[in-house]
């Protein structure tokens, strides 16, 4: 899916297409935006965030971070977790002056077409968003996938459960995304490639204390994002 196909276009945002307050403040053409995810330079200050490497998640209470990462210590998964709701989230770099979501929003819906899946576009805070209902092993379940443009990144913020059914009910997930601070490093990297995500120092060193000769994984079964017949619906 994050794998650029040789020859495709560059993009495929129309040139009337909005673009994220982030994306257009980097190119100076817009105002400071009001709510993140921000990139780094525009982040504002005195918030407790998790450091994650490229992710700095806003602190709020009544979330659980829950973290799957390899034995040297980088991140492969970042679950958000609140009641009935779930949010997965992925950082991606991208080019400095214009939006992949567009692209990889088609690519998604193709995907989950392919398995079955009737996903539907509708207009979100972020701009177009793309949601399912996916059969996963324990049943039908319900999607929405989000994604921000801002300066050579993306996030791509995968809802699941109550707050993927009815948006207006994701409240401190959406929180959390609204509050977001994406780190990209000065590192040339391929479109789509996932930025580095690390465990803060003392979540690793308490995982290696606790799980000593295991993987390092800090998650449940729900945790993981619905599969459309088998596989990753994204």
């Amino acid at each position: 899916m994050f794998s650029r196909k040789r020859g495709g276009p560059k993009h495929v945002r129309p040139d009337d297409a909005p673009q994220s307050a982030a994306l257009a403040k980097s190119m100076g053409d817009g105002p400071a935006p009001e709510f993140g995810p921000y990139d780094s330079s525009q982040a504002p200050a005195g918030v407790q965030r998790l450091d994650l490497g490229s992710l700095l998640i806003p602190a709020v209470e009544g979330v659980e971070v829950r973290v799957q990462a390899n034995p040297d210590g980088g991140v492969e998964q970042i679950v958000l977790v609140h009641g009935n709701s779930a949010l997965q989230l992925g950082v991606f770099a991208a080019p400095r002056s214009e939006g992949i979501w567009d692209e990889v929003r088609a690519e998604i819906a193709t995907a989950m077409k392919s398995d079955g899946a009737a996903p539907q576009e509708f207009d979100g805070p972020y701009g177009v968003e793309l949601a399912a209902r996916v059969d996963t092993p324990e049943g039908p379940a319900d999607v929405r996938f989000v994604g921000i443009d801002g300066p050579r990144w993306m996030v791509r913020a995968l809802f699941q459960g109550q707050a993927a059914a009815q948006p207006s009910q994701e409240g401190v997930l959406g929180e959390c995304l609204r509050g977001l601070v994406v780190v990209r490093d000065d590192e040339a990297r391929p479109v789509r490639e996932a930025l580095p995500l690390r465990l803060p120092r003392e979540m690793a060193e308490q995982a290696e204390a606790q799980h000593a000769g295991h993987d390092h994984e800090h998650e449940v079964p729900d945790a993981q994002p619905p599969r459309a017949n088998g596989r990753h619906a994204h």
